[in-house]
């Protein structure tokens, strides 16, 4: 049995899918540093898919370097490596920029994203954005107002 969930989604490569399956149950505390993680022949078996996959799958969380390989042990989760939070944020920028442009794309307001970002972060167990360990509230600018963002404050009850 697998620790986490892959509700397989038409569309979308396998190995893409399990790989962020994996990663969301690392960052929600589902899956913590030490923790076995599945062989790959427990993979191919449990989701049904080619061992070839489950392979790549378990080779590309090592090179990432969340996962550990152990001689006698197995693999296991990786604890977080130790980094600045300019480091860690760079290593975000690319699907920071692919979101911004997927939200500008469909019309979706600064504010909107920002609300949308924090909602997901509380249901991964996260606490709020601004409030993390080495991040002061005045690391974060304040939000500009959204000029396509035309709703009034008072929600049009004038």
């Amino acid at each position: 049995m697998i620790p986490f969930r892959v509700q397989f989604r038409a569309g979308v490569p396998l190995f893409e899918q399990i790989v962020y399956a994996a990663k969301k149950a690392m960052v929600s505390g589902q899956l913590r540093p030490g923790d076995a993680f599945p062989s790959v022949r427990a993979l191919s078996k449990d989701l049904k898919i080619n061992p070839n996959t489950a392979h790549k799958v378990v080779t590309h969380l090592l090179a990432e370097g969340l996962l550990e390989s152990h001689p006698g042990i197995g693999t296991v989760v990786a604890a977080p490596p130790d980094s600045s939070k300019r480091e860690r944020t760079r290593l975000l920028g690319q699907e920071i920029e692919e979101l911004v442009v997927e939200a500008k794309r469909l019309g979706v307001g600064r504010d909107e994203m920002l609300e949308a970002i924090a909602d997901h972060w509380q249901r991964l167990g996260g606490d709020a954005p601004n409030q993390s360990q080495d991040a002061k509230p005045q690391d974060y600018p304040s939000p500009k107002p959204d000029p396509r963002d035309s709703t009034p404050k008072d929600g049009g009850r004038s």
